[in-house]
């Protein structure tokens, strides 16, 4: 962990408009996080996290305030501009896995690679499944494996292109406990060895003290900086 702050958030807010007026999701959050550092957000649900989540990279706009995530203010540039962001320096893990039906476990690997252009993309994607320990498994499709073995392609397919910033979005609350204990184990030791800054939403409280840092939400405001 560095000095250098990679992503921090100023007045933070999240406002939507519903039947009953309008409802405040997120008020005045303010954080800063430093390259190579865990965080963990956690909280009751509804408090909201992922809401938070998004925010922070970039994949919703704030209502108020500002985000900076390594170097860019989000809200000085559109759509296209957040995106290159995200495909430069951000790589995500989410509970639903978001893996592409259609694509082998390689291919789905290899899709940020491709969309950065980026070269070798499928020796680098077969790398990252190999450290998954899903070598075995390139030309499966998702249909074909276990929940674990989904995430564990997520998981490659988020540290492929080496992201500055991983934003996890309770990444084992679809797995039974032992797959949970082994995606958590993966995901830990990846980050280590990477330098990556991790961001994780989570309701486990064990890998929320794994954690360099708690930041706990309930009804949209941060209770404390821990």
């Amino acid at each position: 962990m560095s000095d250098e702050i990679v992503l921090s958030a100023t007045g933070l807010g999240k406002q939507v408009s519903s039947p009953e007026g309008t409802l405040t999701i997120l008020e005045n959050i303010n954080l800063q996080v430093s390259s190579g550092e865990v965080v963990a957000l956690v909280g009751p649900s509804g408090a909201g996290k992922t809401t938070l989540l998004a925010l922070l990279a970039g994949l919703d706009h704030p209502t108020s305030g500002s985000v900076e995530l390594c170097g860019s203010r989000l809200e000085e540039l559109d759509e296209d501009g957040r995106a290159q962001v995200r495909g430069r320096d951000v790589g995500f893990v989410f509970q639903s896995f978001h893996l592409v039906p259609s694509l082998t476990a390689l291919e789905n690997v290899m899709l940020p690679l491709e969309l950065a252009e980026a070269d070798n993309a499928a020796q680098r994607a077969r790398e990252a499944l190999e450290s998954v320990g899903l070598g075995s498994r390139t030309g499966h499709y998702p249909r074909q494996l276990s929940g674990g073995e989904k995430q564990r392609v997520a998981i490659a397919r988020a540290f492929v292109s080496n992201p500055a910033v991983l934003f996890a979005d309770e990444p084992t609350g679809n797995l039974d406990t032992a797959s949970g204990d082994r995606v958590s184990e993966l995901l830990f030791n990846l980050n280590k060895q990477s330098g990556t800054t991790l961001i994780l939403v989570t309701h486990d409280k064990e890998l929320a003290a794994r954690c360099d840092r708690v930041l706990e939400l309930e009804a949209g405001r941060m209770l404390n900086r821990s």
